[in-house]
């Protein structure tokens, strides 16, 4: 299990400061670059680490990879969800109210976490090769790099070989059956 992880699943108040030391800075600089404030970066981050902590406690897991990629990944899911209900709010007498309550933003979020850690766990399934090539694409790297990266002889083989395993991802995903509780 990650050292940040287990830091933050048992509580260990030194090694969550460290968290916050190395990957608050990360998420600061995304939010802020995404139309957010330093304020804004505070409360995702926090989010994103108690959403972590409770989940765990109420359904554990493990984390597939890499702590910080995967804390990244809720902080910007839960961005993403903030930026797309602030666009629902309603203002009435100079206050705000959302359309949307709390737990079911909260409810909302954790399925997308959820869904792209199914995601994730597909794309781990499929050849290396197969993976790579994935990367590139949705990274919205250039076909003509696929090539020389992959080697391929011409952008139409790269452009056949990321359909090829797009479809086979798309299959492995919809053969799980966690794919419909997440629908």
């Amino acid at each position: 299990m990650d050292r940040y992880f287990e830091a933050l699943i048992s509580g260990q108040s030194r090694k969550i400061e460290k968290i916050y030391q190395d990957f608050y800075p990360r998420i600061e600089d995304y939010i802020k670059g995404n139309s957010g404030t330093r304020d804004d970066a505070q409360d995702i981050f926090q989010k994103a680490l108690v959403q972590i902590a409770v989940r765990h406690r109420n359904e554990p897991f493990e984390i597939q990879g890499d702590f910080k990629n995967y804390l990244f990944v809720v902080c910007q899911n839960l961005w993403r969800r903030h930026l797309k209900t602030s666009k629902t709010t309603i203002r009435v007498d100079n206050e705000y109210f959302s359309r949307m309550s709390t737990s079911e933003d909260e409810s909302r979020a954790l399925t997308e976490q959820k869904r792209f850690e199914l995601f994730i766990e597909k794309l781990g399934v499929l050849s290396s090769n197969c993976s790579r090539v994935l990367e590139l694409y949705f990274s919205k790297i250039a076909y003509s790099e696929i090539v020389t990266e992959m080697g391929y002889s011409t952008e139409t083989v790269a452009r056949q070989r990321v359909f090829k395993c797009k479809n086979q991802l798309i299959r492995l995903i919809l053969s799980d059956s966690r794919y419909n509780q997440l629908k």
